[in-house]
């Protein structure tokens, strides 16, 4: 039996004006991004970074609000038969900023272009982990992309086919690499169709100008479906990697949203400007990720006492100091409300781990005539390097270890990661859903952001244990899953995030998500 699930297109959150706001007559804002994306192709890139942008250019089916509540985009509504087989029904009249029609074949394109192993996405897996039937043979290569469980009824309706009930399923759908993209542009231009003058977009903007390493541009899409809602027209993205020169150009009035606030003027501007810092719960784990496949991180002897080395405590409070908590978990303590339990370790004093590590590195073959030295990579930034000059401090003063401190562009150190390069790299990662295995799936075996290559039988039975359990009985099974990794540490989790930013007493509608998401379709500029 077919049951009706979705919403009415008037219950879409957009920019929302409170009655008597004075506008500014230039609808126009700047945003700092953090660093140069590595693409604006949604199928080739996997951090915030280049989410952040492809959010406000492209639509996917659903969305995600603040509060949790899946909102139909591109999808007026749905339907599904005993949760494995979903049928959407778009709105009518799609375009893209071209003015050619937005298809159910789109979406049946993208979907088959996401898991085909030719495109070789860090998100091949996530239709896999969503059990779309035949996602994970086509990624292995043993079936052919158009055997996908997705195909179009017509012009304007999607059938996509589970193997299974996911019960987060539709806040899976929300997730960027899922947007559809336009076939006959890609086509056209190939590698060169997120280049401008090239891409077309379904989102409420389209891209106008991108100068490398100085700023991508952003203009009003006046094509999109829900253009009658949107208030701002320009959005400037700028790279900049140093937080004390995203301060001082937001102090200058050329930045309008910082990507964070520095630890080192944090307290300063709370006193003086506290109205603009924005400090939010966020969904998101820092963590030092091992090649496992590399001697002598191959050893989780090794790995672990490296985690048991590192005072978090120390990290967390008085490096960071922004609200951020240790971490000793791979997931996040609060993701999906399963509150999972620490290790023990995790309640040890850090004497005590100290000494526990040093066992650990001695059996392993490492002491003070043989200390254990590697690398430690990070992206440029100042915050990843006083942490790394924490951390590499504090493993030379309680274990002897020797960490030669390395530093890349974000884009060099993506491709790094997926050479199997290194030894030991700071990594992070953000929700994309509300739910324990947005984090635990990157280490399945098989799974495309798997770049630490840990393999372990045991923890892959209990990752599929839980995608195949009810949501009440979950939970034992995610245990299960980071007591492996308590034990194993294919990465070492450091702390637990917040967001901070600075935003202009002026903008109006900014909202961070947990998930580390706001959009400018959301924002307006206020008279000032």
């Amino acid at each position: 039996m077919l049951g009706a699930f979705g919403a009415s297109p008037l219950m879409v959150p957009a920019a929302v004006v409170p009655a008597g706001t004075l506008l500014a007559a230039d609808q126009d804002i700047v945003r700092n991004n953090g660093s140069e994306p590595a693409s604006l192709e949604p199928h080739k890139v996997e951090s915030d970074v280049e989410f952040n942008i492809i959010s406000d250019f492209f639509e996917g089916l659903v969305s995600v609000d603040n509060d949790g509540k899946i909102r139909p985009r591109l999808a007026e509504r749905w339907d599904n038969d005993h949760n494995t087989r979903w049928v959407f029904h778009l709105r009518p009249g799609l375009t893209w900023s071209n003015g050619d029609p937005i298809t159910a074949q789109d979406v049946v394109f993208s979907w088959r272009r996401l898991v085909n192993p030719v495109t070789a996405s860090p998100y091949a897996s996530n239709l896999s982990n969503m059990q779309v039937l035949n996602a994970q043979d086509i990624v292995d290569g043993k079936k052919s992309p158009d055997e996908l469980g997705i195909k179009a009824l017509d012009a304007e309706t999607v059938e996509v086919t589970l193997v299974k009930p996911v019960s987060y399923f539709l806040q899976m759908l929300a997730h960027p690499a899922l947007v559809p993209v336009d076939k006959s542009v890609i086509d056209q231009f190939g590698d060169k169709w997120t280049q401008p003058g090239n891409i077309v977009s379904s989102g409420a903007y389209k891209l106008d100008q991108w100068v490398v390493n100085e700023k991508v541009v952003g203009i009003r899409n006046h094509r999109y479906w829900d253009n009658a809602h949107t208030v701002i027209n320009k959005v400037t993205y700028l790279p900049v990697t140093s937080g004390t020169a995203d301060v001082n150009r937001y102090r200058a009035g050329e930045i309008d949203i910082t990507y964070t606030i520095p630890e080192t003027l944090f307290k300063s501007l709370k006193k003086e400007i506290g109205p603009e810092v924005h400090i939010s719960p966020k969904l998101a784990v820092y963590y030092y990720e091992f090649n496992t496949q590399k001697a002598p991180f191959n050893d989780p002897r090794v790995r672990l006492a490296l985690n048991l080395g590192l005072d978090k405590s120390i990290i967390a409070e008085k490096v960071l100091g922004q609200g951020q908590m240790p971490a000793w978990t791979l997931s996040h303590y609060a993701a999906g409300g399963y509150n999972l339990k620490m290790p023990d370790y995790a309640g040890w004093s850090q004497d005590k781990r100290n000494q526990k590590a040093k066992a650990l590195l001695k059996a392993a073959g490492f002491d003070a005539q043989h200390p254990l030295t590697f690398s430690l990579l990070y992206n440029t930034s100042e915050s990843h390097q006083r942490i790394a000059i924490a951390a590499s401090s504090m493993w030379k003063k309680n274990l002897g270890v020797v960490a030669t401190l390395q530093n890349q562009e974000w884009k060099t150190m993506l491709d790094t990661m997926h050479t199997g390069n290194f030894d030991l790299v700071r990594y992070a990662w953000i929700a994309d859903y509300d739910e324990p295995s947005t984090f635990l799936n990157n280490f399945l075996s098989n799974s495309s952001e798997n770049t630490a290559k840990f393999v372990n039988a045991d923890y892959d039975q209990a990752i599929h244990a839980a995608s195949a359990a009810t949501p009440a009985n979950a939970g034992r099974f995610y245990q299960q899953a980071e007591a492996i990794l308590a034990q194993q540490v294919p990465a070492i989790p450091v702390y637990y995030y917040v967001s901070s930013k600075l935003v202009k007493p002026w903008i109006g509608g900014f909202n961070e998500s947990a998930l580390s998401y706001y959009y400018t379709k959301d924002l307006y500029v206020k008279k000032h």
